[in-house]
């Protein structure tokens, strides 16, 4: 029997199973996985609200979709352009998405099929463990849309696979499969595609009946390099919506559009 928690979004679901695990589900079935503003906000907001729910004790993120999550819609990032107070509204949501992940006592478990794009591919790689299908694909995209990379980027890349490996990637928005993005560092496993539900899901089960004190002592104790690197975050961040006010991020969410290359035309600050 599946206890639902209510969220203000469809962009994914929250079912807390009858061992403690609380499946967050990014949907539409069969569709692609994408968060409009009512989904990012939700996103930003469950971690802290999983954490404080008493029959929890894992969280295990996953997808329906021919996806993982394809981070924010085309209307959000357009919005973005044209509105201060939406970028600093979505600004706000992306520090507390980040925050909440790292703060959240309880584990956090993903489990990756296709691609993990924006604010999805965030929780893939903030998740404590992370199995990611071999033909998966990790793409930060924020450079080729004219932004810094902000959010989780600057902050954890670095500490996963190191400063040059994190620069490459980073710089050129290449994209990662998940066959490099272990033998990297990236992520914690890749496993053929049919094998990463349930794997993700054993892992789940085997954490649901481990010591809470133990297990949240030990992800805490470790998350301390993260905190200690916030003043990182805090400046990509910054940056990165900066940039959604600038004319290289309308040229570059007009290339998407078009499917063409973009043609920045920006100084370098």
């Amino acid at each position: 029997m599946m206890e639902q928690v209510l969220v203000d979004t469809t962009n994914f679901r929250v079912d807390i199973d009858a061992g403690g695990i609380a499946h967050v589900v990014f949907q539409p079935a069969g569709g692609m996985p994408v968060l409009d503003m009512d989904g990012h906000r939700a996103l930003a907001g469950i971690w802290r609200r999983l954490d404080e729910h008493a029959g929890v004790k894992v969280i295990l993120v996953e997808s329906e979709g021919k996806a993982f999550c394809a981070g924010g819609d085309m209307a959000m990032v357009e919005n973005m352009l044209h509105s201060q107070a939406v970028r600093a509204r979505v600004m706000a949501e992306a520090r507390d998405l980040v925050r909440g992940m790292v703060d959240c006592g309880k584990p956090i478990v993903a489990a990756i099929n296709g691609a993990a794009v924006g604010a999805g591919l965030a929780v893939a790689l903030l998740a404590d463990i992370s199995i990611v299908a071999k033909g998966a694909k990790l793409i930060d995209g924020h450079t080729k849309l004219g932004v810094a990379a902000g959010d989780h980027a600057a902050l954890l890349w670095p500490l996963l696979c190191g400063m040059a490996k994190a620069k490459y990637y980073l710089l050129l928005c290449e994209t990662v499969t998940g066959e490099e993005a272990e033998r990297i560092g990236l992520v914690s496993a890749a496993l053929e595609a049919p094998l990463v539900g349930p794997e993700a899901l054993a892992i789940a089960k085997r954490l649901a009946v481990g010591s809470p004190a133990a297990l949240a002592h030990t992800k805490r104790s470790l998350n301390l390099w993260l905190q200690a690197a916030w003043p990182v975050f805090e400046a990509s961040l910054n940056a990165e919506f900066m940039g959604f006010a600038e004319a290289d991020a309308r040229e570059g969410l007009a290339a998407l559009k078009e499917k063409r290359l973009p043609q920045f035309g920006g100084g370098y600050p």
